[in-house]
């Protein structure tokens, strides 16, 4: 049996006596009266139509085509990047995932070929977000930015985590176990010494009296391991760990455990995203959880509503496991 054959927007028009710019305008209650909305949203009911959000993206001259961009070598970025990609495709959107790594220059040259795949929007994770490579992106493609502000794209909008608290709640809580001497495993960034969270470590660090030690890591377990490694063989040895994702933290398990360390016993260890692994590892994993669903929610808005909000803040909720405890002999 052949399936009945999908109204067309014309098919309505003719039905409604209107043309088709006037019945699409109608159809999604943008022009035309209350009278005249209702009436043509009423034909379109009983002909059985539904909007193709694939062919009324193409006929406005756009693709639906959202292109996700990171560094996605960590557990966590990665499985936000999915839900990512899932969220829009039920939403009728085509999705492409790119992993820069956390190279700026993969990041820019990734930036330039949105154009020629016809990409109308973008969400990063962005690797420099004070580059001003940024700016270099068509007016036309919706930037949509996770985690940091983009300097030279100041129109960007913006899903920010409230670092602050998060660091200041570790670093408090390492303080209130003895702790004076921490090390900090952040990123390999090399062109961007400065990122927000490592900066705040130091600052809020300094401010409570904290000597922080920081070693820029690969986002992957054994590059961890080894920036891990230089800093627990250092002189002084710091007595925590502070991991700004938790594929740090579990690079810095493997390297406390290659040099005979007890976590939390030699070592307290912190990580700062709760992938699905912290609560699995042992001892399970002092980090922070985030709200993933509501974050990726707010960054789906951003990218399709002209009216959503510049910029939304999230703040993490902080997770006490058995990876930190009081420093020995304090």
């Amino acid at each position: 049996m052949n399936e009945p054959k999908r109204p067309t927007l014309r098919d309505i028009a003719l039905a409604a006596g209107l043309s088709k710019a006037a019945t699409s305008y109608a159809l999604r209650g943008l022009r035309g009266s209350e009278k005249t909305v209702a009436r043509v949203q009423a034909i379109a009911r009983e002909m059985g139509w539904t909007a193709d959000p694939v062919a009324r993206a193409l006929a406005g001259g756009r693709s639906s085509n959202v292109a996700i961009i990171g560094p996605l070598g960590d557990l966590w970025r990665q499985g936000l990047a999915v839900m990512l990609s899932e969220a829009l495709h039920n939403r009728g959107m085509f999705s492409a995932i790119a992993n820069v790594d956390t190279s700026p220059e993969r990041e820019q040259k990734a930036l330039r070929t949105l154009a020629m795949r016809r990409v109308d929007a973008a969400i990063v994770l962005p690797v420099d977000p004070s580059a001003g490579y940024w700016a270099d992106v068509p007016e036309r493609i919706r930037l949509v930015s996770v985690g940091d502000a983009l300097l030279h794209r100041p129109v960007a909008r913006t899903v920010l985590f409230d670092n602050e608290f998060g660091i200041g709640a570790a670093l408090r809580h390492l303080e209130g176990l003895g702790h004076r001497s921490v090390g900090l495993l952040a990123p390999s960034l090399p062109s961007t010494p400065g990122r927000p969270a490592q900066l705040l470590v130091e600052r809020l660090g300094a401010e409570m009296g904290l000597s922080v030690a920081v070693a820029a890591s690969t986002s992957s377990v054994s590059g961890a391991a080894q920036a891990a490694t230089v800093l627990l063989t250092g002189s002084p040895r710091p007595t925590a760990l502070l991991c700004l994702s938790d594929s740090l933290a579990f690079g810095a398990y493997r390297a406390a455990q290659s040099l005979a360390l007890s976590i939390p016993g030699d070592i307290s260890i912190l990580g700062f995203d709760d992938s699905e692994l912290a609560p699995l590892v042992s001892p399970a994993l002092t980090t922070f959880g985030w709200d993933e669903s509501s974050i990726v929610a707010a960054a789906i808005e951003a990218v399709m509503n002209d009216d959503s909000p510049a910029s939304v803040s999230f703040r993490p909720e902080f997770l006490v496991r058995g990876s930190t405890g009081p420093v020995q002999g304090a």
